[in-house]
């Protein structure tokens, strides 16, 4: 994938709803899709990246197709290239020490949440996980020195938290090394 300048997202709780505005934002502007998929439970998540005009219009067109079944939608202009890494799964820790969780009650608001952390602190950004066997949450998983920890996790618990979305965050300052590797 190339180098993003913005993404924008809605999280939709139904599927035919999510595809029918996922087709109306490709057609609104020029954007290309990132993340067009279903999750768990029921509900279809459309993604675009893009210049950040075009990506704002793709996503208020599909707020407005069907906005009785948003759960949840962002734009985020300048990305954290972090980000896309750990929405992939595929991000290797560079900086053991602590583990930090950000738990929430949407893929949304993980990815904003994730985005928010790794712009506050020097931290490996390690996973972005997205609502699948999770009942629709996701959560954000990264690793540092234990201040770049506490600073980022505080940082993405906030801006998830204006939005009323934390189910709430975890720092292990010693995390057990097969804990790591299972969860990686």
């Amino acid at each position: 994938m190339k180098k993003l300048t913005a993404i924008g997202l809605i999280e939709f709780t139904a599927i035919h709803a999510g595809i029918g505005a996922a087709d109306g934002m490709l057609k609104t502007a020029s954007v290309e899709p990132f993340m067009m998929k279903t999750l768990c439970p029921g509900k279809f998540i459309a993604g675009v990246h893009g210049e950040i005009g075009a990506v704002q219009s793709s996503v208020a067109t599909g707020l407005g197709l069907y906005p009785s079944t948003v759960a949840d939608s962002f734009t985020i202009p300048n990305v954290h290239p972090d980000v896309v890494t750990a929405l992939s799964g595929c991000t290797r820790i560079t900086k053991q020490g602590a583990l930090g969780v950000i738990e929430t009650f949407s893929v949304a608001s993980a990815i904003l949440a994730a985005d928010e952390a790794v712009k506050a602190a020097d931290i490996d950004l390690l996973e972005i996980r997205t609502a699948l066997g999770l009942g629709g949450k996701g959560y954000v998983l990264l690793s540092g020195d234990i201040g770049a920890v506490e600073a980022a996790v505080g940082s993405g618990m906030r801006k998830v938290e204006e939005r009323g979305l934390l189910v709430g965050t975890t720092i292990l300052p010693r995390p057990d090394k097969t804990l790591l590797q299972q969860l990686t």
